[in-house]
Formats: structure tokens, C-alpha cells, sequence
């Protein structure tokens, strides 16, 4: 069947129907349609319902042409068309996402990502895929708790050498605060060049250089080698996926066995009176802070109905085991407002 297919870098490739096929294919419908039978002339009624009847066909293949039919928001579009609305999207946020950011959670989704780098718990070694990582928010705390983690290995070390000269340690402290890191490693990969501009812009504000690294790619087609990363991690990204059960599986070949999978997103409130507070802030007070904010209503009105229409936390933890992860499990945050699952590939 014809479909559209994505590279890694993002570029759409679209196997095209020949329009003959429509031409080809509609004789016999036509004459099932008009229903003349022997003796009778073929009326301009008839005519018109061939018309129509052709017309309807080669709607209905140019339909399979583009592919089943998914959501975007609460709209329905084709895969194809969800793919081009999402990356539009970001493209129109990328400047202003991390002041959205702060301004829609009211800076609440830092705490939030610091929760998920000290669940991850990295240690000096740990090399991280962070998908749909663009402005680097993930990949720059995981590089500040390595670094913390590394000072606190270095100080055990010289507090137990006492014997040390000032010059010995003095070698030791500058060699060992060479290798901040410890060779660890963050690859930030994201679908969104504008995202990733950002990202590095970022980057190079903050200085973080050491250790990190950033590559165009889609989330539904790694480029990537298997078993290349012990930690994968996509925070408030896989709900703008297209096939999440291509990115799930993406993520477990990637991932080294043993290796975790974490996923930080939205997901569903468990209190009734807080959903509907929830809801109400959601759909009259987001959009209009993307409005004066970013000078756009409409990308974050879609971003306010796709929380909507994400899978609840034990859907998406089913999704995850069929992706061939075990262990896997989630906690939930403000009641639910955002949700991290984790699992192993075992």
C-alpha cells in the first residue's frame, strides 16, 4: 500500500499514486453504477453519477495514499499531515519554548525534570540518548549531577590519601577535574532544526561543551547503531510522536541490554476537582499566554488538546512492555498532571 515515509533527518519521501490507476480502476464501478441494462440508453443522470462515482474513487486512493488517519489535537489529519502540522509547530514555539514553559507550569517543569535526572541517577561512564531533547533542558542537568557526582568522588579520594604533598594533590585534583565527565556522553537528538538551534545556542550561553553532542534525527527511525546508550529519555516529546509504538521500539534497539528507558510527559489527573481546574486553566489560559506571549494561539491550543488525547498512564505503561521493556512502571506527579515511566531492556 503507498504510504509516506520519514528519513532520520527528518526529510519526507511520498511514493506517488499514478492518476491512470483512478482511470484503470473505475471502469467496472462505472457500469456497476449505472446500471443500464440491454436496451437502454445511457442517460445524462447516469453520466453525472460516473462522474461523481470517479471523482469519489480517486478521492478515496488519493486517502490511501496519504495514510492511515491519526489525530492532531482534536483534528483528524493523515500521518503524513501530523507529522508536517507538529514539526510547523515547533518551529513556531522553538524561540520562545522555554518562556512558555516557565509561564504554562509556572516553573513547576523544572522541578520536574530535576525529578527525572535524579530517578535516572547517572554515574561518571553513563552515556545518554535524550530524544526530542532540543533546548537541552534534560541534557544540561545531566551533565551538572555527573559533574556533582564526579567532586564527590574526587574529594572521598583525597581525603583518604592524608599522606599526600600540597604539589600531589594539587596533580591529582587537576588532572582528575580534566575529566569532569568521566567520560560520560549526551547525545541530544531531535527531528527540529529549529529546536536544536536553540538548544546549542543555549549551550554555548551556559558553556557546556564537555561531553555533549546534537543530531537531526526522528524519534520513529533512530540514527543511531543498536545497543549503542545505557540511558534513553524523551521529556514532553513522545506525546508529539507520530507512531509511539515505532518510537518505543526505536528506543529499545538503541538501548544497551540492561539499559533504562525514561519518559517524562504529560498524562491524566487522578482527582476529579483538580482535572477540572486543570482543564480550565488548560483550554482558557494557556493558548491565551501563547497568544501575548509567543504570538501563538493555535500551537498551543494543539499542544493543550494532545495531553488530551495521550494515552493514560496504564495504557502507555502497556505500550512500553510491548516494546519489549521489563520492570516497567510510573510515578506520578501533581496527582498526575505529568507522569515518568521507566523500564529496563533485559
Amino acid at each position: 500500500m503507498p504510504r509516506a515515509r520519514f528519513h532520520s533527518d527528518g526529510r519526507l519521501w511520498r511514493w506517488r499514486l499514478n492518476p491512470a490507476v483512478c482511470v484503470r480502476g473505475g471502469p467496472g464501478f462505472l457500469r456497476a453504477s449505472a446500471g443500464a441494462g440491454p436496451g437502454h440508453g445511457v442517460s445524462a443522470a447516469p453520466c453525472l453519477r460516473r462522474g461523481g462515482a470517479l471523482r469519489a474513487l480517486c478521492g478515496s486512493v488519493r486517502g490511501l495514499a496519504a495514510g492511515p488517519e491519526t489525530h492532531f489535537g482534536f483534528q483528524t489529519v493523515t500521518e503524513a499531515e501530523r507529522r508536517e502540522k507538529i514539526y510547523q509547530v515547533f518551529e513556531s514555539v522553538a524561540k520562545k519554548y522555554d518562556v512558555m514553559n516557565d509561564s504554562m507550569t509556572l516553573g513547576i517543569h523544572r522541578v520536574w525534570k530535576d525529578i527525572l535526572v535524579h530517578k535516572m541517577n547517572p554515574s561518571p561512564g553513563t552515556l545518554l540518548l535524550d530524544v526530542a531533547g532540543g533546548t537541552g533542558d534534560i541534557a544540561f542537568r545531566f551533565i551538572n549531577y555527573v559533574r556533582s557526582v564526579r567532586e564527590r568522588q574526587l574529594q572521598r579520594k583525597l581525603k583518604h590519601h592524608q599522606n599526600l604533598s600540597w604539589q600531589e594533590i594539587s596533580e591529582s585534583y587537576q588532572e582528575d577535574k580534566s575529566k569532569s565527565l568521566g567520560d560520560s556522553q549526551v547525545v541530544v537528538c531531535d527531528i527540529n532544526k529549529e529546536m536544536l538551534k536553540v538548544g546549542k545556542q543555549k549551550a554555548q550561553n551556559l558553556g557546556y561543551s564537555e561531553g555533549l553532542s546534537w543530531v537531526l534525527g526522528n524519534a520513529e527511525e533512530l540514527p543511531f547503531d543498536d545497543d549503542m546508550f545505557d540511558v534513553y529519555t524523551i521529556a514532553f516529546g513522545i506525546r508529539n510522536v507520530t507512531r509511539i509504538d515505532l518510537a518505543l521500539q526505536e528506543a529499545y534497539r538503541v538501548l544497551k541490554p540492561g539499559g533504562r528507558f525514561l519518559c517524562l510527559e504529560f498524562s491524566h489527573v487522578s482527582n476529579p476537582l483538580l482535572s477540572r481546574l486543570y482543564d480550565l486553566y488548560s483550554f482558557q489560559v494557556i493558548p491565551v499566554l501563547g497568544e501575548v506571549i509567543a504570538g501563538d494561539w493555535k500551537s498551543y491550543q494543539y499542544l493543550v488538546e494532545s495531553i488530551r488525547r495521550f494515552p493514560p498512564q496504564e495504557e502507555l505503561k502497556a505500550m512500553i512492555e510491548d516494546a519489549g521493556f521489563f520492570k516497567v512502571d510510573y510515578q506520578n506527579l501533581n496527582s498526575g498532571i505529568v507522569a515518568i515511566h521507566s523500564g529496563f531492556k533485559l
